[in-house]
């Protein structure tokens, strides 16, 4: 019998052991985003970090820029975040406006703020084996949804399905870390069914319904981490969960999965975050 794996219940049980925490700090953690632009979804995404988090008891404050904003003034509002004392973690939404050079943005960010963990300074210390502040959020995420239903992780062949610095990449580096051999796959990628159908673990990020029952083998682990909405309006994510599940040992849903897995990873990097910085006080 195929197990869903539920991202919702694990993302409440660990909201509700953070609660219990924060509950008893006298300081708590200050989350700050920063969003440039009016994509509509990176509005609603903001909101729900704002909310999640003054509802677990974390300060948080949203700054607005128009779609038009120069790089200085954003480098300038980083900056003074930065020297701020009472500030621990630093978001800025993605995507940013076409004119805005994304990497200098978020390499701005003082690397022991950076709570999405994108800075190169985290990211270099992810790819050398090293502890970075924080892991990426939905990387993490997926890594505390197989650890929480026990799926071993050691030795397993893990395929990844794209190649984004944001999943694919830090994923695979994490499953790297933590022993299991791991290939990855991308839109340059031939025959890619015959390589997804030897993977333990199939992690698919790419944002398209490619992957179908037939790339995947008995028994094998799928994580859906895209997720869209097709021609009719439906959320969707890139596998085809009716077809697949009939085969998998575990999968997990679009929506319900990894989503809020991504949310509650980013709780917990705030924490983590005001932690570090108060470790010596």
């Amino acid at each position: 019998m195929t197990i869903i794996l539920d991202g919702k219940k694990l993302r409440d049980k660990i909201f509700k052991d953070l609660k219990a925490k924060l509950d008893k700090m006298n300081k708590k953690p200050t989350l700050a985003v920063i969003i440039a632009g009016d994509n509509p979804a990176s509005k609603i995404y903001v909101n729900n970090k704002k909310k999640t988090a003054e509802n677990l008891g974390i300060n948080s404050f949203v700054t607005e820029y128009p779609s038009n904003v120069t790089e200085e003034e954003l480098l300038s509002k980083i900056k003074e975040l930065n020297s701020d004392k009472n500030i621990t973690a630093i978001l800025v939404q993605l995507p940013l406006p076409s004119h805005i050079n994304k990497s200098k943005i978020l390499n701005s960010i003082s690397p022991e703020k950076d709570v999405d963990g994108l800075t190169t300074y985290n990211s270099g210390k992810l790819f050398s084996g090293e502890k970075p502040f924080v892991y990426p959020c939905t990387p993490k995420g997926i890594l505390l949804l197989l650890d929480e239903y026990g799926i071993e992780l050691e030795g397993k062949h893990a395929v990844v399905i794209g190649r984004s610095s944001l999943v694919g990449k830090p994923v695979a580096q994490m499953l790297l870390n933590r022993n299991a051999t791991v290939t990855i796959c991308h839109s340059k990628t031939k025959n890619l069914a015959d390589i997804t159908k030897t993977a333990d673990i199939l992690i698919s990020a790419v944002g398209k319904n490619i992957v179908g029952e037939k790339y995947i083998k008995n028994n094998c682990v799928v994580i859906d981490v895209g997720i869209f909405r097709d021609e009719f309006g439906k959320l969707r994510g890139d596998v085809d969960f009716d077809g697949v599940s009939k085969h998998a040992s575990y999968i997990s849903p679009v929506p319900g999965g990894v989503g809020p897995m991504t949310i509650a990873s980013l709780m917990i990097n705030t924490l983590e975050l005001f932690d570090n910085a108060n470790k010596d006080c």
